[in-house]
């Protein structure tokens, strides 16, 4: 399960919007509550505002049944000045230029907290690929590749699998450009298989990094790991990934659900035995368990910790209130809007921002991408003490920022980021 919707900073008392604020909008309303915070040029802030370049392209295929379908793809580039652009791909009806501008500012920040040297990147086409048949998308991958060609590259821009797309059709992707270019280059994309260069362990990169940073936080809090009780809306890649690694480490996962509904079990459910959505579509209700909740109940289950790791804006205004949990991790992208983040700041409930806590997909996409440039491939161990070690620093980071500007955990994140990205900016200067 993933989201299309946006993520909100902590310290907006504005009542919600009546229509949820596009990712464009909010990214650069981050930007500027970060700069806040930082004594930077504004004139950097002012060029972060936009993106770099948008690519806009028409992309048409012919169904199974000779009708020829027209699509529009888009590819936003935000900033370069740590590296290469990087972002993932997304095939979903409502994708737009402005949401893949918003997301490609997103990235910039999550690369540059995470200390990776890319810039932010997005895209995608306006198309459900849920109405093509496996040709069709192949199909509709290729000819999208070739329309991108020219601004695509190993040490350009290098795609990654989003919402709707996968490693097959990352797959597709390289091999495309691979053909138009007259060599095999698997660094042009990221999260494609094992077998056409991806890296161990990138599938499970968000939730285990969400694991990570939960632990972290549990320990921050001086709760004990093994007295903790954890509930996690989705049981997608990010919350079941998360769920089992937690399970393994000892925490009480009490409550897990899918898009029916979820299971509770107040002395812990055993979420190894529990298939993912991706081992078996909305299975989680099918399990037998003491309770079932809906998806809303499990945000106000009283647990230590909720992992809100489905889909965006799903801890708004309206119960905020009711949350009785004494830790939030943000798995998914946005869930927490900016009217429920006013909240829960003046209730002292600390939110972890989705920037940290499931950064683990672009820092394996990173170390993806090394691998295929240096044509040797990583252990699944290595990739995941890597991790590890790219968490543990991120964290710190973060963590010294919100203590010693004592400022919110989201508000810390993108201190770190922006601070990173200006200094850059400054370093390289601007061309005239």
């Amino acid at each position: 399960m993933a989201s299309t919707q946006t993520q909100h900073d902590d310290n907006e008392t504005a009542e919600e919007p009546s229509e949820p604020e596009s990712a464009l909008q909010t990214a650069r309303r981050q930007l500027q509550h970060a700069a806040d915070h930082l004594d930077i040029d504004p004139s950097i802030v002012e060029r972060l505002k936009h993106p770099k370049k948008v690519q806009e392209v028409t992309v048409p295929i012919e169904r199974e049944n000779g009708d020829v379908e027209v699509y529009t793809g888009y590819r936003a580039q935000h900033d370069s000045v740590r590296g290469p652009f990087k972002g993932g791909l997304r095939y979903h009806p409502e994708v737009t230029r402005e949401e893949c501008v918003g997301l490609g500012m997103w990235m910039t920040w999550k690369c540059a907290v995470m200390d990776i040297p890319f810039g932010g990147a997005k895209g995608g086409i306006a198309v459900n690929p849920k109405d093509l048949s496996e040709d069709e998308k192949e199909q509709l991958t290729r000819r999208f590749t070739d329309e991108i060609r020219s601004v695509i590259g190993p040490t350009t821009d290098i795609p990654a699998p989003d919402m709707g797309t996968d490693p097959q059709t990352m797959a597709w992707l390289m091999d495309a450009y691979s053909m138009q270019e007259g060599e095999t280059i698997p660094g042009v994309v990221t999260g494609k298989p094992p077998i056409v260069g991806g890296s161990k362990g990138r599938d499970a990169a968000p939730g285990r990094s969400v694991a990570i940073i939960t632990r972290e936080a549990i320990d921050y809090y001086d709760k004990d790991i093994k007295e903790t009780s954890i509930a996690v809306q989705g049981f997608g890649s990010v919350g079941s990934n998360a769920a089992k690694l937690l399970d393994s480490w000892g925490a009480n996962v009490v409550a897990v659900s899918d898009v029916n509904g979820g299971i509770y079990d107040a002395n812990g459910l055993d979420t190894h035995s529990i298939p993912s959505h991706h081992e078996e579509p909305e299975a989680v209700m099918t399990h037998e368990a003491p309770e079932t909740v809906t998806n809303d109940e499990l945000l106000e289950l009283d647990v230590d910790v909720v992992i809100p790791a489905a889909i965006g804006n799903v801890l708004t205004e309206a119960n905020a209130d009711d949350v009785a949990a004494d830790i939030i991790i943000e798995g998914a992208n946005g869930p927490t809007t900016t009217a429920a983040s006013a909240i829960f700041a003046d209730r002292d409930i600390p939110v972890i921002p989705d920037i940290l806590a499931n950064a683990g997909g672009v820092t394996v996409s990173y170390f993806e991408w090394l691998q295929d440039i240096n044509r040797r491939a990583w252990s699944l161990e290595r990739v995941n003490d890597e991790l590890e070690t790219e968490m543990l620093a991120a964290w710190q980071d973060v963590q010294t920022e919100f203590e010693t500007r004592d400022v919110t955990w989201r508000d810390a994140a993108y201190i770190v980021a922006l601070s990173r990205i200006a200094e850059a900016h400054e370093t390289r200067g601007l061309w005239p």
